[in-house]
């Protein structure tokens, strides 16, 4: 499949990760204190539940942000690419860590213990400001998420993630819109609450309306009419 490099109007401009946020000054002032890691696909940056000891700003590479309930369900919350930081909420509470991170491809990253960012924050204002102002916008993202999960049908919130994955995570192929991070059956479905044999259904069903195409980790957005209509709750 050959991209044309041009990624989708609103999508990546709308999602501002944390160290494009800061004065090139401040980006690398606050890099220069951390250690750099690399992390195979599929390895486990952080794990839920464990006391948190430091942040993880992301160089290269995506990662997905999971959190498992006592039954077993493990929901996707968020995906993490270049530039996102990682672990902040522990890192300013103290408490343990609230999900597990797992890359999707190679990973590289910089880990910076909480002193040094603490101190890095009451030197640096506008680091604090804008790291209030990414989590106010995970918060209000999480919210919304909250909100649809109870308003919509699993059909409906399943075309909204297609949408929003077009969004943010899409770039312009000859085929269509490709999903550019690699997502499973099972991360796709733990993402809108669903089964995997109810994504496997709702993704035959778009594959037959020619709305996708699909293969191993692959996704493309074909119609993205035909997922609106479906999100509106009017196909």
């Amino acid at each position: 499949m050959r991209s044309t490099g041009t990624a989708v109007e609103g999508g990546l401009g709308d999602r501002v990760p944390f160290l494009a946020r800061l004065e090139r000054d401040e980006r690398s002032a606050l890099l220069a204190l951390g250690r750099p890691l690399t992390f195979d696909s599929r390895a486990t940056l952080i794990h839920q539940h464990e006391p948190s000891t430091h942040v993880l700003l992301l160089i290269h590479g995506w990662t997905k942000v999971t959190a498992a309930a006592p039954n077993g369900y493990e929901a996707l919350l968020a995906l993490r690419g270049p530039g996102d930081i990682i672990g902040e909420s522990s890192a300013l509470t103290g408490n343990p860590r609230a999900a597990t991170v797992t890359a999707l491809e190679p990973v590289r990253a910089v880990a910076l213990e909480h002193g040094r960012f603490h101190e890095f924050l009451t030197r640096f204002p506008n680091t604090s400001l804008q790291l209030l102002a990414l989590t106010s916008g995970r918060m209000r993202a999480a919210d919304r998420m909250r909100l649809e999960s109870a308003s919509l049908t699993v059909r409906e919130r399943f075309a909204v993630l297609l949408l929003d994955l077009a969004r943010t995570h899409g770039r312009r192929t000859e085929e269509g819109i490709e999903v550019a991070v690699p997502l499973s059956k099972q991360e796709l479905a733990g993402s809108v609450g669903a089964s995997r044999e109810m994504v496997q259904r709702l993704l035959k069903e778009l594959r037959d309306r020619k709305a996708v195409a699909t293969g191993r980790r692959e996704l493309v957005i074909l119609r993205p009419e035909v997922l609106r209509q479906v999100a509106r709750g009017a196909a």
